[in-house]
């Protein structure tokens, strides 16, 4: 029984990461339609893989599922892209002055650790490995602010907006200042001041959404920003 499930499965991620680079790259464009069948008929298997795959990238906000009509790549406007980064900095800048007084020298120590691999990602320009990095060392801090109603909001936000986040930390030179911004985190965490680790976690999230919006753009968001 094991072995049909791992196959499953591994199937389930290939489609995934088709449909995900696919609307990163521009290739797929805001509103196209995302064909069950004709995936279905390229990896030889059943549409059930693929409408859970489907049901995966509407919670992160690359699909929308329409009735009747199918999956079509979801869009976003300048302002859904100015008020998710406003409400994220606001949580994560306040989980971050709990987290600052309860972070332990092992939490500490593991955030240390986790940016020196972010480090070591962003030198050989591996984006989708670092995005997975990146969100455990958010997730850490947050989790020690031992608020759960605050880590079940912040991780429904993040979810919901995950391409965003992956597309902004894919422009050029931002997994390098993302690495910095980390640092200087750390170092508050350590010196315990809550207000500058708030501070920084704040600026952190707007820079992402300011950067986004910016003039470095990929054409494939900033289609979507012009409707």
């Amino acid at each position: 029984m094991k072995k049909p499930m791992e196959k499953h499965l591994t199937l389930r991620e290939k489609i995934l990461e088709h449909i995900r680079d696919a609307i990163i790259s521009g290739r797929l464009k805001a509103g196209s339609k995302v064909s069950e069948p004709e995936l279905a008929e390229q990896y030889g298997i059943s549409r059930t893989p693929i409408r859970e795959a489907f049901r995966q990238l509407e919670a992160e906000g690359y699909l929308t599922v329409i009735p009747r009509r199918g999956a079509v790549v979801s869009e976003f406007s300048q302002k859904d892209v100015e008020e998710f980064y406003a409400i994220k900095s606001i949580m994560e800048g306040y989980a971050a002055r709990r987290a600052c007084l309860k972070l332990s020298k092992k939490d500490l120590d593991r955030l240390e650790a986790i940016n020196d691999k972010l480090a070591e990602l962003a030198r050989h320009n591996d984006i989708k490995h670092f995005f997975k990095v990146h969100s455990d060392f958010h997730d850490l801090f947050i989790k020690a602010a031992d608020n759960e109603k605050l880590r079940e909001l912040i991780a429904g936000l993040v979810t919901r907006f995950q391409r965003l986040r992956f597309m902004s930390l894919s422009l050029p030179g931002r997994m390098e200042i993302s690495v910095q911004e980390h640092q200087k985190i750390i170092d508050a965490f350590r010196k315990r001041d809550a207000d500058m680790a708030e501070d920084l976690v704040r600026k952190n999230a707007e820079y992402g959404g300011q950067v986004l919006m910016g003039a470095a753009i990929p054409v494939s968001i900033r289609s979507q920003m012009d409707v």
